[in-house]
């Protein structure tokens, strides 16, 4: 069984779907007849997407981080004569630095994987809950939006308000349509996405695919999930939830911020990690 949302003759609408975990899920559902709108600010890899997904796959351009362009897709994607039953805000970007930094980079992140997902929220799922059809939306976040590693703040800055507007969109949904349309977490682990074949030429053994991914989506969907959470080759169910509990106890413990990364915690975290 899958989510009632995903089936044959229904409509499907992926941000950032040129390349990595979008391009996956297109194949995906395109494989299971859908017709699938592939989006992407890239026009050129998005029209070589389109066709390598083939089918009923449609193209439209869209910067996600631009309202005007989003309501602009929902516009054009109402034209096609099918209410959407699956929106998938995929569209994502790294690199925008620390606190202190790059404040254009700031304003790219946020702009795309934070606002871009709320601009894709309000522009397509009212006509859902409008209807009378099962529906889906999918988040794409990241388990930087949950742990915190330091480097890059704004991108954890941006994945960690895109877990908390899926978790008040989840709440809405259920409370307006009884959940009929659910709304969910995509939580990737190490994948060698498009972003990261800025920092690998091939895709790093630790590395998960974007169909592997999709794989764990499509199960987590069909359980009826929330947190759609997925691995690598490298880390465990087991190690992940340790990390998220640490990060959890800086609070309730009243520990320093980020004090996994903390010199004087060091031994006392690496000790959290090792407990039976």
């Amino acid at each position: 069984m899958t989510h009632p949302a995903i089936a044959a003759g229904k409509l499907a609408v992926i941000t950032g779907a040129a390349d990595g975990i979008g391009l996956a899920a297109a194949h995906r559902l395109a494989s299971l007849g859908m017709t699938v709108v592939l989006s992407d600010i890239d026009a050129d890899k998005l029209s070589a997407a389109r066709d390598a997904v083939g089918g009923n796959a449609v193209a439209i351009p869209a910067d996600v981080s631009d309202r005007a362009s989003v309501q602009a897709l929902a516009d054009q994607v109402a034209g096609l004569g099918a209410p959407v039953s699956v929106l998938m805000n995929n569209a994502g970007t790294g690199r925008g630095g620390n606190a202190l930094t790059n404040p254009d980079g700031w304003d790219r992140v946020i702009g795309t994987n934070l606002l871009g997902p709320l601009y894709g929220i309000q522009a397509f799922v009212p006509a859902m809950v409008a209807g009378d059809a099962p529906g889906l939306v999918i988040n794409t976040g990241s388990k930087q939006g949950i742990t915190q590693p330091p480097g890059d703040t704004a991108y954890n800055v941006s994945k960690s308000g895109l877990k908390s507007l899926t978790e008040g969109l989840a709440h809405t949904l259920r409370e307006e349509t009884g959940g009929r349309i659910s709304a969910h977490l995509l939580i990737p682990g190490f994948t060698y996405t498009g972003m990261m074949k800025g920092h690998f030429a091939e895709k790093p053994a630790a590395a998960w695919t974007p169909e592997q991914v999709v794989d764990v989506m499509m199960q987590g969907l069909a359980r009826g999930d929330f947190y759609l959470w997925c691995l690598d080759n490298e880390t465990t169910r087991e190690t992940d939830n340790r990390r998220v509990l640490w990060n959890a106890g800086d609070i309730t413990e009243n520990r320093p911020a980020l004090s996994r990364w903390h010199p004087d915690y060091k031994q006392a975290f690496a000790d959290w990690m090792a407990k039976d």
